[in-house]
């Protein structure tokens, strides 16, 4: 389990698992009084929340599926990345795919938070890749099934 610290000058408890084999910690939405989203748009969202994640370490803010199924909100940048040395206010973009009007009230859960180990990379410039069983086909090309 990795520690990270946190500030939280939102009107909320701290992020919490919903269940015991949860992966994402949900984030709400740290307003005043109700937005609304109607057809097609987007708003930045804040959380109240700062964060110090650890180096090799990244965030990613994520859609809540009932959100998404349910009424048509969903992370406009899905996964949302938050870099290890930024240290602002957790935002979340929130857009309306649906076709009626959606109110975000305060404290309401908007979104997840995943945190993910990851690699830096060195580049190695070739000139040819090693031969793959898939080579250069995408978009699809594995089938439907």
């Amino acid at each position: 389990m990795i520690k990270v610290p946190i500030i939280n000058n939102s009107h909320y408890d701290l992020p919490s698992y919903s269940t015991k084999q949860s992966s994402g910690l949900d984030l709400r939405a740290n307003i005043i009084e109700k937005i609304t989203l109607t057809p097609f748009e987007r708003k930045l969202i804040p959380t109240g929340l700062s964060i110090s994640i650890p180096e090799g370490y990244e965030a990613q803010v994520r859609p809540r599926s009932g959100l998404s199924i349910k009424n048509g909100i969903t992370v406009l940048n899905s996964p949302g990345t938050i870099d290890s040395d930024y240290r602002g206010d957790i935002g979340v973009i929130l857009i309306n795919l649906s076709n009626e009007s959606y109110d975000i009230n305060p404290g309401d859960r908007i979104a997840q938070l995943v945190f993910s180990k990851y690699e830096e990379i060195e580049w190695v410039t070739v000139l040819d890749l090693p031969v793959s069983r898939r080579g250069e086909s995408g978009f699809g090309s594995t089938g439907k099934r």
